[in-house]
């Protein structure tokens, strides 16, 4: 099953984007790599200064992806309070309106990330698409129809779609493969803190808003939220960094270490002498490509439950502050279940058995939920469910780690993997039909067989890399070589 796309990259081959500004190139020898930054001490000291600087001003994405996904998922919490009523829903429109939403995002994403590697300015890219789905969010407050709602969803997935691609090529491009899964896992968790956080806000919203200056509560939570989002868009211009050659707040060294530091580890090893139409053409010819899409498509329908989690809150029998309150416990610790998950994978360097364990357990939520109606075991059901998205934070890690090279690939091959699993969300937007609670049973089957197929889907996938590794291996201590290069994480 071979093909040019197993073939590993060079590491002495230099990204042509990243380094044309500068003077980069990979060095001989350690001396050579050492000599510009005061030898290795010197090196150590600057690259530790580096990655703080950069840990704290991408931090921002974490704050970013908590809105991103607030102002997504908040028609959930706005149905507790008559947000269905007030636009004359009926039947399945509701589905509809969340299903829209991933149309559009699924449109944008790998347009959005070859504009974005062409420009080469995400500080200003990213926090403008953020402004202008802000904008949006409020819109839908206002909406009075399902047809004025289906819109106001659609240009909010359309616009919302830049982001997460968009973030996770930029940290492609500034950390190392050992760095990458727990930056991944750190930007994750504002996913998950949103579900948390976000019922939490939700009830406050709906719970003292409602009659103020006229307008219902469930239209105030998109006010405020969008609102929100649109003043730290502002913000966040002037804090999240652009590319390793053309970041203005970084010193000339620290930019060719920032360069040097992704030369060495073979993470840009391809010149983007043929531009983005390549790249397109490079991803969409790679069998990986595809295969990896639909496995991270089969596990999105098994998360589907995210969006309907305080629907699943609400049959333990609760009112609707009580039900947006319980939301949050179990995502709070899966949130410290996923950062320290990602952790131990990236120390590791496995990916598979910890996409694959996070996976199980999620299935043993999913039976218990589905074979009971004991409060306190639905409880329960619901952490275990949650912590699956521990395995998914490692499963867009592992992403991050298989298709690097050369850069307009990378770029194409995130977010078209990211948008292809996108359809997930547009199918499990229609598997929790209200004639199938409180139960779910058939929810819960459907997630369970989603995830057995991603389950295997990911080993296939294992294995095929293990053969390319073995195979690089062979060659090696043919050439009587001792170093070993670039390996794919398994």
């Amino acid at each position: 099953m071979s093909s040019q796309h197993d073939t590993p990259p060079s590491p002495t081959d230099s990204s042509k984007h990243d380094i044309e500004h500068l003077d980069v190139s990979k060095p001989d020898t350690e001396e050579d790599a050492n000599a510009d930054f005061g030898g290795p001490e010197g090196r150590k000291i600057l690259e530790r200064k580096l990655i703080a600087k950069l840990d704290l001003r991408m931090s921002i994405l974490i704050v970013i992806y908590i809105l991103n996904y607030i102002d997504r998922n908040n028609a959930g919490a706005a149905r507790l309070k008559g947000f269905e009523a007030d636009l004359h829903l009926v039947g399945q429109q509701f589905a509809t309106l969340l299903s829209i939403l991933y149309v559009g995002y699924v449109i944008m994403q790998v347009p959005s990330n070859m504009f974005m590697n062409w420009v080469g300015r995400p500080s200003i890219y990213l926090p403008s698409c953020m402004i202008v789905w802000g904008v949006i969010s409020i819109l839908t407050g206002i909406t009075k129809n399902f047809v004025g709602a289906l819109l106001t969803r659609f240009f909010l997935g359309f616009v919302e779609a830049a982001f997460f691609p968009g973030s996770l090529f930029l940290i492609s491009k500034w950390y190392k493969r050992n760095e990458v899964g727990f930056r991944t896992a750190l930007l994750y968790c504002g996913n998950i803190i949103s579900n948390a956080f976000g019922a939490l806000i939700a009830s406050g919203i709906l719970d003292n808003m409602q009659g103020t200056l006229g307008d219902a509560a469930w239209r105030w939570l998109f006010y405020i939220e969008g609102s929100l989002t649109v003043f730290v868009a502002i913000c966040a211009i002037f804090i999240l960094p652009d590319f390793p050659h053309n970041t203005s707040w970084l010193s000339d060294q620290e930019r060719k270490l920032a360069t040097l530091r992704m030369l060495e580890d073979a993470a840009t090893s391809e010149p983007d002498t043929a531009g983005q139409s390549s790249g397109l053409r490079l991803a969409l010819s790679d069998w990986k490509v595809w295969w990896f899409a639909f496995a991270m498509c089969a596990q999105i329908i098994a998360v589907s439950f995210n969006m309907f989690f305080p629907t699943l809150s609400a049959t333990m029998g609760f009112g609707t502050t009580d039900s947006l309150l319980l939301c949050a416990p179990p995502f709070i610790f899966t949130a410290i279940f996923a950062f320290f998950y990602s952790r131990v994978s990236d120390r590791m360097g496995q990916r598979f058995i910890f996409i694959a364990s996070s996976e199980v357990v999620g299935i043993i939520g999913f039976i218990i939920a589905m074979s009971t109606m004991n409060t306190a075991a639905r409880y329960v059901s619901l952490f275990l469910m949650a912590q699956s998205y521990g395995g998914l934070i490692v499963f867009y890690a592992w992403m991050s780690n298989s298709f690097y090279w050369p850069t307009s690939k990378r770029a194409v091959s995130i977010a078209f993997i990211n948008a292809f699993s996108q359809l997930g969300n547009i199918a499990g937007s229609y598997i929790w039909p209200s004639n199938w609670g409180p139960s779910y049973r058939y929810s819960y089957g459907i997630c369970i067989a989603c995830s057995g197929l991603s389950i295997i889907m990911c080993w296939v996938f294992k294995e095929h890399l293990r053969s390319i590794n073995e195979r690089m291996d062979r060659e090696e201590r043919e050439r009587g070589q001792e170093k070993k290069g670039f390996r794919y994480l398994l």
